[in-house]
């Protein structure tokens, strides 16, 4: 037997390809790899052409020295991976795939990575919105498989999808879409970056920025595709590890409005009162909690601000309403255009120590009288309901009205400080006993009151 053909057999092994979702290092380094093995038309690196030819002269060489050339590629094959570099928090670790298109379908995935605009101009708002259907779908996190909206799984194709690029980018091309901004600057929807030399592929990582969690700015609500699905969470600022290191972007093709330090410009238009209140969800409610902790709010929140609206929002909207000197339905803590107008273009004055706060949401129950012979608690005053009521009459008259089967607009409560929840409650009820016009604008009358006790 000759040298060759005893050494065969110890040579000889089946090669295993590593699975597409997995994240442990061995696999992450082989995919790089095999990927660096790849032509460069096919989206393998330029920068290992050397690494192949200086395989290519080893194989030579060791097939030279024992005889066969089998022998030789089966010795190179064996050749150890490149280990991952990075951090050694698995939280970091985030494969990410090539730049490309939609689906995956891109004949040359180098054309994407220079900066395209957008099909059409984004808001932060629209922003956020797209960041949470992935949240609210629970995208799987995969950096080799796409959504059914077409982008790819991982965090940068997560900021692609948000940001509305016609492509699937990485967090190495993602910058040349937006301009760096400062930790001060900060608005939802912009976003904050880490990219590893060591481990470009495997290393680096995206988040989206929602809103500040605390007014110290020492959290922040992030949202990020990261394994096993999309999450929104609270997050130390910058990160939970390499938060040196990460460095905030803002998208350049964002709307009119969307870059301003008060939260838009002159030109951001009212979105409706019906954007807020009791079981809104949406990126104006986020909009609006970012201006409000900006001009002095921040005390309210004990998380976010988020789109989903809270008693925070509320209490924050209606302290700097009362800090402009408005009172009563002017300080309802819902905003209308006079409130969005002064908060948008930076006007009146901010929430500070001088400010009246709202008071506290829940006042000690007051127990109404009985009219004698019918039963029916005694009606204590239309001057009891309406915006900026905050008494145990509006609260038993909540907890009746779904008695009644008239709660179906209450996502929360209902409680002692009048919501628009109250009137269309009250309003359904009245239109139920025929009433139209000005007798079922939802606020109790005495008539009301008795139908609604008898």
């Amino acid at each position: 037997m000759t040298r060759t053909e005893q050494l065969t057999p110890l040579l000889e092994f089946d090669e295993v390809e590593p699975d597409e979702d997995c994240i442990c290092g061995g696999c992450c380094a082989r995919r790089r790899a095999r990927m660096r093995a790849a032509p460069v038309h096919e989206g393998g690196h330029a920068a290992a052409r050397s690494v192949r030819r200086r395989a290519a002269v080893l194989m030579a060489a060791v097939g030279t020295a024992l005889g066969g050339g089998a022998a030789g590629a089966a010795t190179a094959a064996a050749a150890p991976a490149p280990t991952p570099g990075g951090s050694n928090s698995p939280r970091s670790e985030t494969p990410q795939g090539e730049v490309s298109g939609l689906f995956g379908d891109s004949p040359n995935a180098r054309s994407f990575a220079a900066p395209r605009a957008a099909a059409a101009p984004v808001t932060r708002a629209q922003i956020i919105e797209r960041a949470q259907r992935w949240v609210d779908q629970k995208v799987p996190y995969s950096m080799s498989r796409y959504w059914s909206d077409g982008y790819r799984q991982d965090c940068s194709g997560f900021v692609s999808m948000a940001w509305g690029l016609g492509s699937s980018q990485t967090t190495w091309t993602l910058p040349n879409f937006a301009d760096r901004i400062t930790k001060a600057e900060l608005q939802p929807g912009d976003i904050l970056v880490y990219n590893n030399p060591a481990s470009p592929q495997s290393g680096s990582h995206v988040t989206i920025f929602g809103g500040w969690a605390d007014s110290s700015r020492t959290r922040y609500v992030a949202y990020e595709q990261t394994s096993p699905t999309t999450v929104k969470r609270s997050t130390p600022y910058a990160y939970w590890n390499n938060s040196a290191s990460y460095v905030p972007y803002r998208y350049k093709g964002l709307s009119a409005g969307g870059g301003g330090n008060q939260g838009g410009s002159s030109s951001t238009a009212f979105p409706g009162a019906d954007k807020f209140g009791p079981g809104a969800n949406n990126g104006h409610v986020t909009t609006l909690g970012q201006m409000l902790t900006q001009r002095g709010g921040g005390r309210f929140y004990s998380e976010g601000p988020g789109p989903r609206w809270g008693e925070a929002d509320r209490r924050a909207t209606e302290a700097f309403q009362l800090a402009q000197g408005w009172r009563g339905a002017e300080a309802d803590g819902i905003p209308g255009k006079a409130t969005w107008d002064y908060l948008v273009n930076g006007k009146g004055r901010n929430i500070d120590g001088g400010t009246p706060l709202p008071p506290p949401p829940v006042n000690p129950p007051v127990t109404p009288p009985v009219n004698p012979g019918t039963g029916v608690p005694a009606f204590p005053g239309a001057d009891r309901f309406g915006p900026g009521a905050n008494n145990d009459w509006v609260r038993q008259l909540g907890e009746q009205l779904v008695r009644k089967g008239y709660g179906r607009y209450y996502t929360q409560g209902p409680g002692p400080r009048w919501t628009d929840s109250d009137r269309r409650n009250v309003q359904a009820f009245q239109e139920a006993q025929g009433w139209r016009g000005a007798e079922a604008d939802g606020y109790p009358g005495p008539d009301t009151w008795k139908r609604l006790f008898s």
